[in-house]
């Protein structure tokens, strides 16, 4: 069971001086894996005097800010998460204004919003309500009011959601520590009773957050404030828990396993594959008959936390994927008693076998098989996932020529914490040069990869004679042409291979897609400017050129006629 963070929380609202109450606010902690990998949420919103549907709007973007952000994905990171919701939900309110008011501004409101994930605030804040830190006895505000000072005024609000179609959001993360004390509060507080005042008021409640809460919103109120109030407290008193995946890991490793013997429902066919990390057996479902992969840890890291740790992430990130170009595993269920892998039988091979057996192939056979792997990079990527171990080896081809990546043991997950270590995990030879420190790998990384990867399936060499190994490897080593290895393949062929492994990740294709677009089509930057034609190298000079022939016949032809 998920241990649950001690949080004291303390609320108050109340119209004041205006007939309704246009603010909102909430505090959302869940339960059980979804507060250990999504965090919990709090957040304060401010319906837009003047429009028409203020109160809508600001308990619009509290309901679905909650909503939504607990249903992204958990692989997501927060920023992503909540970026995409915040988008989303922007885009609506401004579309009801002109729907429903014939105007625009008719939903409009401040959001201040605070999810807290492990040990990291993240901030998110538009408009003029505010989110403070109490630290040590002073307080911050972690926010700054997007509004422009009017002399002798309140100002006038420069953005919040539903103001216009797409918006810019304030982002920040803050380190979190036992005892902090988060307050959020809206102009009617914050503009009539200062910092200090409302830091002594906390400090004179303590373990009374809501009667905190209330003093605060009366001060304010005292002070004249004109508008809605409100106040809301969170008292770190314990942090929330680490994202763990917890699944299996408490299972003992399998008896050493050979054809014929049984474990947990499963008849051992035969040993597929073999390696100092792993174990991998071909086995028979005795329930439904189907055959099945399993595969098993070497009995060598039965202390070894942290590749048990790898090794169930490969379940973990497996179960979040759906694609026909990425190994499927299974669920086993509760007949698992020891700790291993069941995922689906591929009769095949892999791209190491393959390129083995076609030396030399054709553009035409190699197009085919990059398109099916960026199809499974493309599962990772949209969840926010990314292989960082792609290599030949842990690329399958069925027998219906159908590609599936294997081996997520080095998969980085963006919205959870993973093992970073010092040196890649990842085969050194496919490794991008800027993982050699120990940045994780994205997206960039894994085009190179796979550039390095294609590459390869041409010539049988390395882009760079082998893989990076050092700093001094990288700024030493160049680039090989294809026409090293291999004449005949055209220039801007190249010219893509080369952008997706260029040791600066800057440089590479911005996406996948407009890698398989440099590979199926000439692109004009990958070809030689020598190679191109005079009209395309230098316009104004062909037509110089073009001008001066055409003046010369005419001399000629003149000089014909009257000669």
């Amino acid at each position: 069971m998920t241990a649950t963070p001690d949080i004291a929380i303390g609320q108050h609202s109340i119209a004041g001086r205006k007939e309704e109450n246009q603010d909102s606010y909430g505090i959302l902690l869940p339960d059980g894996d979804l507060l250990a990998f999504k965090g919990m949420a709090a957040a304060i919103a401010d319906g837009i005097s003047g429009s028409a549907a203020a109160k809508e709007a600001s308990e619009t973007c509290i309901k679905n800010l909650f909503t939504d952000y607990f249903s992204t994905p958990e692989s997501w990171s927060v920023a992503t998460s909540v970026g995409r919701v915040l988008g989303a939900l922007n885009r609506w309110l401004f579309a009801q204004s002109l729907s429903r008011y014939g105007s625009e501004g008719a939903m409009m409101s401040t959001l201040s919003c605070l999810i807290l994930k492990e040990r990291t605030a993240h901030i998110f804040h538009i408009g003029d309500s505010r989110i403070w830190l109490l630290r040590d006895g002073r307080l911050r505000p972690l926010t700054r009011d997007h509004r422009r000072p009017l002399a002798g005024g309140h100002g006038h609000l420069l953005r919040a959601m539903g103001g216009e179609a797409n918006i810019r959001i304030d982002t920040a993360a803050h380190e979190v520590r036992e005892g902090d004390i988060f307050l959020f509060t809206t102009d009617g507080v914050h503009d009539f009773i200062s910092p200090a005042d409302m830091a002594a008021v906390i400090a004179g409640h303590e373990g009374e957050e809501e009667a905190a809460a209330r003093e605060i919103v009366r001060m304010a109120h005292e002070a004249g404030s004109p508008d809605n109030l409100t106040c809301q407290i969170l008292h770190i008193r314990s942090l929330p828990p680490v994202a763990a995946m917890t699944g299996g890991r408490n299972l003992p490793f399998p008896p050493p396993l050979q054809g014929g013997m049984r474990i947990d429902g499963y008849r051992i066919l035969r040993e597929i594959h073999a390696s100092a990390r792993s174990e991998v057996f071909l086995a028979e479902d005795e329930e439904t008959g189907r055959r099945i992969m399993l595969k098993c840890l070497s009995r060598n890291f039965e202390d070894d936390e942290e590749t048990i740790a790898r090794f169930l992430r490969e379940e973990w990130v497996a179960r979040r994927i759906a694609s026909p170009h990425v190994l499927r595993l299974y669920d086993p269920g509760g007949r698992r008693r020891f700790l291993y892998l069941v995922g689906e039988y591929i009769e095949g091979q892999s791209l190491r076998q393959w390129m083995n057996d076609h030396p030399e192939p054709a553009l035409t056979d190699i197009r085919p098989l990059i398109e099916q792997i960026v199809r499974g990079l493309r599962a990772f990527h949209r969840r926010e996932m990314f292989h960082g171990d792609l290599k030949p080896e842990n690329i399958l081809i069925d027998e219906d020529g159908t590609v599936k990546l294997i081996d997520f043991g080095s998969v980085t997950i963006a919205g959870l914490p993973g093992p970073h270590p010092a040196h890649p995990l990842g085969s050194v030879d496919y490794t991008a040069p800027e993982c050699l420190g120990g940045r994780p790998p994205d997206k960039a990384a894994d085009l190179f990869a796979l550039g390095v990867i294609a590459y390869e399936m041409l010539t049988g060499h390395h882009p760079y004679g082998r893989g990076f190994r050092s700093a001094h490897d990288v700024k030493n080593r160049h680039y090989v042409p294809l026409s090293r290895h291999r004449p005949g393949i055209p220039d801007w062929i190249d010219g893509a291979l080369r952008q997706a492994v260029a040791r600066d990740p800057a440089r590479r294709q911005e996406a996948l897609s407009a890698f398989i677009a440099d590979l199926t089509t000439p692109n004009p930057a990958h070809i030689p400017a020598d190679s191109r034609p005079w009209l395309e190298r230098d316009p104004a000079g062909f037509w110089k050129a073009a001008a001066a022939l055409a003046l010369a016949g005419d001399l000629i032809l003149l000089a014909l006629l009257f000669g």
